[in-house]
């Protein structure tokens, strides 16, 4: 590890083994950023991360990419990465990560960005290492892991899903390029489905991997089967075959005030890990 008498400056390529150190602390919380240094997010030229020493060591760092992610940030930090963070105000969708680390960035950087459009102050982050079938649940055998081929029944419940956790559309004219993504995914083998009569009535992707952790996202159920309690055999039918397929210690993330979704991941073994907060512009 360089010493640099700056204590915050660029990651790089040589940094990537102390980065996933960092991140390792932490795994649940801190897989968004590990699987994307595992995909090269560090390699030559990248500006996606900036890290802040002391005596020489990584002790925290930030991701910059799209959104601002804090790893391992304290009070002591927080002052000296929120001038890097200044730079990607243009191009920032949101913050996220644990709360008190999300809470002390904005509180350092809040003047220079926009008012924020929502900010979800209390999200509980959520994992297990137990597959559900060994408590007992009842697993949906409907529930498999989509095909490339069908991208185009995927699209439209992805669509559904951001645009009602976002509060708008993943995209705006042409939608190649977010079909990209979801097709990405599903060549990954980390989107799982159900589809009925030609129409996805359930979905649910690995977001990230890394670490021996994954963690779960863009969880939707078609509108009119909610309540009907179908959520918790697709959900663990999911969680069954992506610790297979992925990683043995799943995790998520979600909205305090989403009572349902929490009573579903409750009942298929999963237990509050710690608490995330997203400030969305």
């Amino acid at each position: 590890m360089l010493r640099t008498r700056n204590p915050t400056r660029l990651l790089g390529v040589d940094d990537v083994d102390a980065a996933l150190d960092l991140c390792a602390r932490d795994p649940a919380a801190n897989v968004f950023v590990a699987s994307r240094i595992l995909d090269g997010g560090l390699g030559a030229g990248s500006t996606a991360a900036y890290g802040w020493f002391e005596d020489g060591r990584l002790e925290g760092l930030v991701w910059t990419i799209a959104n601002v992610v804090p790893v391992g940030t304290s009070d002591a930090s927080w002052s000296h990465l929120a001038a890097q963070v200044r730079k990607v105000r243009r191009r920032c969708a949101s913050f996220l990560g644990p709360r008190t680390e999300v809470a002390g960035l904005w509180g350092a950087t809040q003047h220079d960005f926009p008012r924020p459009r929502a900010v979800r102050a209390e999200q509980p982050l959520m994992g297990t290492h137990t597959p559900p079938s060994q408590l007992g649940v009842q697993l949906d055998p409907r529930v498999r892991p989509a095909t490339v081929d069908e991208v185009d029944l995927v699209l439209p419940a992805a669509e559904h899903m951001f645009t009602a956790e976002i509060g708008y559309r993943p995209y705006t004219g042409n939608p190649s390029f977010y079909r990209d993504s979801i097709w990405r995914l599903i060549r990954a083998g980390r989107t799982y489905v159900v589809i009925e009569r030609g129409r996805v009535i359930f979905k649910a992707d690995v977001g990230s991997v890394g670490l021996g952790a994954m963690q779960i996202q863009g969880v939707w159920v078609a509108p009119e089967l909610r309540g009907q309690g179908l959520a918790a055999g697709f959900m663990a039918s999911t969680l069954e075959q992506a610790m297979l397929d992925h990683a043995p210690f799943a995790t998520l993330y979600v909205n305090d005030f989403n009572a349902p979704a929490l009573a579903t991941y409750r009942r298929i073994g999963m237990e509050r890990l710690g608490t995330f907060s997203t400030i969305l512009f």
